[in-house]
């Protein structure tokens, strides 16, 4: 089954809804969601639910017992109760609840290709109208459903297989560094910008163009591959467009803000 869902396929099915709207310099997701909606979401706090404070790193993993309140609110009381999530178009914040839920122990999570705004195009209504509360016994998280590089990891991974860095190629190559207070790479690692694995409406490429770009890249898929970013938030999106194109891989969730924080680990700038 597809980790994608189109628009079209949403309003044929009754999933739980989580609106995962997030904006890295603001404003407020939870604004974005109050003002419109799709009927039956629940609003999905990207910072304090699918994150733990920070240090190190920006966005570390949330505990299993705070992904269990997420669970509870949003009505999920099996590991297989069908969970579609989205934001506003190009799903780099969906798809970290995607790969968090699947992480914690979710078996069915979906991302809605397009967001809301796809839901929209496709005539979908949208509501302000906030969704009760789950009450009945949630599904207990239970954390490493999903395999996951540590900055140990991640080096031997640039190493002996491909490691990609999600971020735009002026940050990977360490001209400017908005959010971290070291600019750079992981040595080794390849550049392959998260915005490349989109089109224009914010819809993922399709699984042929994904593929074509990931191989050019000298991926294949006995290939090992592990993929970071700044924070673990794009990385998801990264996976999930490997994972469209038939090429597992996985995240180092702590990502470069993480990797910084040792002054003993290398760091390389340029393009290479």
């Amino acid at each position: 089954m597809s980790s994608l869902i189109t628009a079209e396929a949403l309003r044929g099915s009754s999933p739980v809804l989580a609106d995962v709207t997030w904006n890295l310099a603001g404003p407020p997701g939870r604004e974005a969601y109050e003002a419109a909606h799709l009927p039956g979401a629940h609003f999905v706090d990207l910072d304090t639910e699918l994150a733990a404070a920070p240090g190190p790193g920006r966005h570390p993993l949330p505990d299993a017992t705070t992904v269990t309140a997420t669970f509870r609110r949003l009505g999920i009381r099996s590991a297989d109760t069908p969970v579609v999530v989205y934001d506003a178009a190009n799903s780099m914040a969906a798809a970290r609840a995607w790969w968090v839920f699947r992480y914690f122990g979710l078996t069915d999570v979906r991302v809605l290709d397009g967001g809301l705004a796809a839901w929209k195009a496709a005539g979908g209504e949208t509501t302000t109208e906030v969704p009760p509360t789950g009450t009945a016994d949630a599904y207990v998280a239970t954390a490493g459903h999903l395999p996951l590089l540590d900055a140990a990891g991640a080096a031997v991974v640039a190493s002996s297989g491909i490691l990609l860095d999600a971020r735009a190629p002026e940050r990977y190559a360490g001209e400017v560094e908005p959010m971290d207070p070291v600019a750079g790479h992981i040595p080794g690692a390849v550049n392959a910008p998260t915005a490349a694995n989109v089109d224009e409406s914010g819809r993922f490429l399709p699984a042929a163009e994904l593929q074509e770009r990931f191989t050019a890249l000298g991926i294949k898929p006995s290939t090992e591959v592990g993929v970071y970013c700044g924070s673990g938030v794009t990385a998801a999106h990264e996976a999930l467009a490997l994972e469209t194109a038939g090429l597992p891989a996985t995240v180092y969730i702590g990502s470069w803000s993480e990797w910084i924080t040792d002054p003993t680990r290398p760091i390389a700038t340029g393009s290479h």
